[in-house]
């Protein structure tokens, strides 16, 4: 199963082993963007006048800020052209394929990876999170500027975002994902006013229709699809309770349900703790 490098935040892809033959992508994404720096440095001292170094001491954070911006937009343009060659030759496509490299379409699913490996880690070293939607829109994921995805860990194909969507931190957002032998491929759509909570799982395929929530720790199952407007969770995620917090008079809605806190934790424990293997 591919899984983040830890559950740190952040949209980095999928673990790949980099073969010897991939490093070149590597090579030539940190030469160019790092070159780029470079030449704009030569620049900004050769423009420099009289007191030179009182001038670059006093300019050099706003001169860093800039060069910093150059290395993430070089790398991410350059890597969009790698990948636009890349797709030109295989193009990405939904489905079930052989963890193998002699299967075409998980070779160039890790190469893709290799691809957007060094452009992702820059810009989520960013402190503000709207490099990391350019990044997203660049590598052709659907998403909005007013998403909040920045805390958990998504998948960069293969997903469509609605808008006023947040993840959860520690969360992962996947359309793909290896179980043994087999390399699944599957389009995860979510949709506009989702919650997605905390450590959660969301398996490729996966469609999350508006105003649903997924509960904390929870996991659903590949092609799953949660209703419009319900509160899912468990694992695998299942139906808790219609979803009431986009509703108006919200505050009276809520104190009518706590009424009986007992039984509605009596369900989310009978959820949670429930097996679903003792038929086997």
């Amino acid at each position: 199963m591919s899984v983040p490098s830890s559950l740190q935040a952040g949209p980095f892809v999928s673990l790949v082993l980099v073969k010897k033959r991939y490093l070149v992508f590597y090579i030539y994404l940190i030469w160019v963007s790092l070159f780029s720096v470079q030449l704009e440095f030569w620049w900004y001292w050769n423009l420099l006048y009289g007191w030179k170094f009182i001038h670059f001491i006093i300019f050099l954070p706003l001169l860093v800020l800039v060069m910093y911006i150059t290395l993430v937009f070089v790398s991410l343009l350059n890597a969009k052209l790698l990948l636009v060659i890349t797709n030109i030759i295989h193009r990405p496509r939904e489905g079930t394929f052989l963890r193998d490299p002699s299967d075409k379409d998980f070779r160039y699913w890790s190469i893709r990876n290799v691809i957007k490996r060094w452009p992702i880690w820059l810009t989520h070293k960013f402190p503000f999170p709207f490099l990391d939607n350019i990044c997203f829109k660049l590598f052709d994921v659907k998403t909005k500027f007013s998403n909040s995805l920045f805390e958990g860990w998504v998948d960069t194909e293969f997903i469509d975002f609605g808008k006023e969507v947040v993840i959860g931190q520690g969360s992962i957002i996947q359309s793909s994902v290896i179980i043994g032998n087999l390399f699944i491929i599957r389009k995860t759509i979510i949709e506009d006013n989702v919650r997605i909570g905390a450590h959660t799982v969301v398996m490729p395929g996966t469609q999350i229709k508006k105003n649903a929530i997924l509960a904390a720790s929870s996991i659903t199952t590949i092609g799953q699809e949660l209703e419009e407007g319900w509160i899912y969770l468990g694992v695998p995620a299942s139906k808790f309770k219609r979803n009431v917090f986009f509703e108006d008079n919200l505050e009276e809605i809520i104190e009518k349900q706590l009424q009986d806190v007992e039984k509605i934790h009596q369900d989310y424990e009978k959820l949670y703790t429930k097996r679903h293997d003792k038929k086997i």
